[in-house]
């Protein structure tokens, strides 16, 4: 796993297949209300407990955008970090995640092409030994700028 750049962004030229971070968020009942707001998905098995028990999941479970958002927390704040702009992203949700949860959101570098300056990503989340959630992203990442010519 690697760290953030010094920088605050890996350029292009300075990823390699196969690179990968992870970053650790706990569920929180804080959390899920801030999504709530942010995204005006009130729906009650996210946020009303009598409602959600009596549900598939037997109680309330997170946003799985929520999940996902943790993912792109690592997109843009280490792999490949700052200046890093999401064109796409595939979803697959396989468990619910629960308040008090900590989810591992990991992310690799599956491929480059360094003619469109676009990556794709493998992107993960795991709560323990358990795949929660996981997809593929593409993102394009800025490059090292050529010299002006005279």
């Amino acid at each position: 796993m690697i760290e953030p750049h010094p920088s605050g962004g890996y350029i292009l030229e300075e990823l390699v297949v196969g690179m990968a971070a992870e970053k650790r968020v706990t569920v929180t009942e804080q959390r899920i209300g801030q999504f709530a707001e942010a995204s005006d998905d009130f729906n009650p098995v996210h946020m009303d407990e009598p409602f959600a028990s009596k549900t598939a999941y037997r109680g309330r479970i997170a946003h799985g955008l929520l999940s996902a958002s943790f993912g792109s927390a690592v997109v843009g704040t280490i792999l490949p970090g700052a200046g890093a702009i999401y064109l796409s992203q595939t979803l697959a949700f396989h468990r619910p995640v629960r308040i008090g949860d900590v989810v591992a959101a990991r992310v690799a570098v599956a491929a480059i092409d360094e003619a469109s300056a676009r990556v794709t990503l493998r992107c993960e989340a795991f709560v323990g030994d358990e795949l929660v959630m996981d997809g593929e992203a593409t993102v394009r990442v800025p490059r090292r700028r050529r010299p002006q010519k005279a």
